[in-house]
Order: structure tokens, then sequence, then C-alpha cells
């Protein structure tokens, strides 16, 4: 059964749901979708009473928008609870913490930050909400004059994020403060079956510019990241799973891998794949593997085949956040043309709603090993030189 909501889904995602007739709830949220017409449909009350009636019904949300309808109507199962652990960051800790018995973390409020001693903390840290996605209010404190403009900077993103998202996605009351997690950073699609055993759908890469950026920009998958990183993100799954008692659970996983090849979660993103219909449709794009349906159906992906001629290819996403320094009343519109020319294969742009969400759109690209200039060049890019001023 599939639950949508704001603020995107994809074509992709809902073409999966009406051409294999995933029965869709018809919450508030059905009349906004545009859907095609042969959406197979069930009405809220009798899609309560059936997810009800199992203690893990199989449910897929494109949107953790939709966490407080399922906690709300499904109170008879398993899913409040496992939302609930992996949403509030410092409970997961707690949950792993035997994995990682010397790792700091600590919760604090958010009133209360002003009042916190830096010598009492370890440098390096990220100080982020205890509930929340899409980086808000993320940021890394490396010395005494950070933290300030870390604690300006949270007041400000507070203040915003509560016009966007409802306060079961993005809890500003409260924040967790950790150790920096060193390494490279992933991210994971997967999905807990039937019977527990974690079965991964998409593995990516996320880059940055620097060792402070904490932005979204770039992610990207290849045949070489994903046989290289396979088997110890499904050992660390395993213990995840073990721990928190998961089945028909899907998630998106951000972990950082340390040069001693240990696997440290930032975060688990409960009941989705990859926020904005994102990685789930890269993957759907890259390798002809959708994520949507394999979890729906219980399918494993058979990852030798399916990669078998993909050898040097990468394929990116780009999220074009606004990083001009500019305010939305002052740019006109995006040069996407511009934008896609720059690269060499760009598969498929989804221009956003800009002026409400501060994200320009999403480039999805095909880039061989050879050309991968192309995407550090983006990624570190201001993209000042793709927008038309106002006049």
């Amino acid at each position: 059964m599939i639950l949508l909501d704001k603020p995107y889904v994809s074509d992709l995602l809902t073409e999966t749901i009406a051409n294999h007739q995933l029965p869709l709830i018809k919450n508030q949220e059905f009349n906004w979708l545009n859907l095609p017409a042969q959406v197979k449909t069930i009405e809220p009350e009798q899609a309560i009473i059936e997810l009800n009636a199992k203690e893990y019904p199989l449910l897929y949300s494109n949107s953790e928008n939709a966490i407080e309808w399922i906690v709300t109507h499904l109170k008879h199962t398993h899913l409040p609870e496992k939302i609930e652990l992996f949403k509030n960051k410092a409970r997961f800790r707690t949950l792993i913490s035997d994995l990682y018995p010397t790792f700091f973390y600590k919760e604090v409020a958010y009133n209360a930050l002003d009042e916190i001693m830096l010598e009492e903390l370890p440098l390096s840290f990220i100080i982020k909400p205890n509930i929340g996605f899409f980086s808000l209010s993320v940021h890394k404190v490396t010395n005494a004059a950070e933290w300030d403009l870390a604690k300006e900077a949270i007041k400000s993103s507070v203040q915003n994020s509560q016009k966007l998202y409802p306060p079961e996605v993005v809890n500003t009351q409260e924040f967790i403060i950790e150790q920096v997690i060193e390494g490279d950073e992933y991210a994971i699609d997967a999905y807990f079956s039937a019977q527990g055993e974690p079965v991964i759908v998409g593995i990516f890469k996320h880059l940055f510019s620097s060792d402070t950026d904490v932005s979204d920009r770039v992610y990207f998958t290849s045949k070489a990241l994903i046989e290289e990183m396979l088997p110890s993100f499904t050992q660390f799954l395993n213990e995840v799973g073990t721990r928190a008692q998961l089945k028909n659970f899907p998630m998106h996983v951000e972990v950082r891998v340390n040069e001693h090849g240990l696997v440290n979660p930032i975060e688990v993103n409960p009941m989705r794949f990859g926020g904005w219909c994102t990685t789930a449709d890269l993957t759907t794009l890259a390798f002809g593997l959708n994520p949507y349906l394999y979890y729906c159906h219980q399918q494993k992906p058979d990852w030798k085949n399916l990669l078998a001629d993909k050898a040097g290819k990468n394929y990116c996403m780009v999220l074009l956040d606004n990083s001009t320094g500019y305010a939305t009343s002052q740019i006109e519109s995006f040069n996407f043309q511009k934008l896609t020319d720059s690269f060499e294969k760009p598969i498929e742009l989804r221009p956003t709603e800009w002026k409400q969400f501060p994200l320009f759109g999403i480039l999805f690209t095909e880039t061989r090993d050879e050309n991968f200039r192309e995407i550090e060049k983006i990624l570190t890019s201001d993209l000042r030189e793709f927008i038309i001023f106002s006049k």
C-alpha cells in the first residue's frame, strides 16, 4: 500500500503505482497529486482497517510529511514505534551504542544552546535537530568562533523550517550534538523484508566541496561503488535490524565509512527512500531497478546482472540548492538550458517550485570516469552563472 504526501512526487513513482496497480490511499493530499486515471485507490477508512490488522503492514511513503498520518491512524501496528526509534536521533544512538562504545553524543534543548560550555564538547562536532532531514540546521563546529556562528544560523533556520515542514519532520525544540564521524559519506536505500532480512536497493556516495561543507549538492552511484560497499553495508543493516526488530520497513540510511572500514550511521530516515524521490529514481534510471516495486513485491536485486554493462559509468544526482547568496525575490529565472549544456549526458531534469523551496531543481546525469571533472565543477559552483536577475 502507498501513502503519498507533499512536497514532491515524481512521475516515475506515480507511473509505477498506476502501471502495477499498487493500492494508493486517498488521504487529504490525494487531490493535490497529478495521477494517471488507472490508479488503484483505497479509501482512508478501509486502509486503516487493513493496515491495523497486521503487526508489520507493507506500507511505503514518499515523504516524511506522512508520518503524522501513520502515527495517528496505525497505532495497532509496530510502525509508530519503529518510526520514533529512527526519527529521534538520540534514541537511535542509544539503540546502537554497544556497537560504538566511545562515540560522544548529547541531547540539548534549543533554548539552552547559549548555556552550553564549549570546553565540555569534543572538537570537532556536528549539531543538528534531534528530528530532521534535508540538512536543516546542520552545522559543523571546530572552534569557538564557528560555535557562535552556528548558534545564530540555527536560530534563523529554525524560523524558516517551521514554515516548511510539520513538527513530526523537524522538531526544532531539541538538538543533538555528536562528535564528527570521520570518513567518506554514503547513502543507502534499503528495506527489511517480511522475514526481517535487509535488502539493499541502492547505494550512493555523497560528495562534498570541503571539510566544512554539509550540503546535499551531489550524490553518485556506480558499478564499482555498489560492488565495493554492498557486503559491509548489508552486514551493518543486519546489526540494526537485529536490535530494532524490523519487518516490512523501507529506509534511507546515511553513513560514514572510515579508513578502517568501520560503518557508522549518521541517520536513518524511515518509511521512504531518498527524499523528493531522488535516490530511488536515480537507481531506476541508472540500472533499470525500480526500488518502489522491489519493496512492494519483496524482490531482491540481482546486482551481478544489473551491473554487467555499467563499468566506467557514474550516475549522478545534482541538487541545485540556492547557494547563490541571493534571495529568490532578486532572481527572475534559472537558466536550465545552460546548466544541461555543461554535462556530457543529462538523463533527466526536474525543475522545482524554487520560489517556495530553497532548491532550483534536480538533475540526473550519466558521466564517464574520465569526465568526472564536470561533477566536481558543479559541486563547487555557487550557481550564480545560471541565474537571471529580476529587473
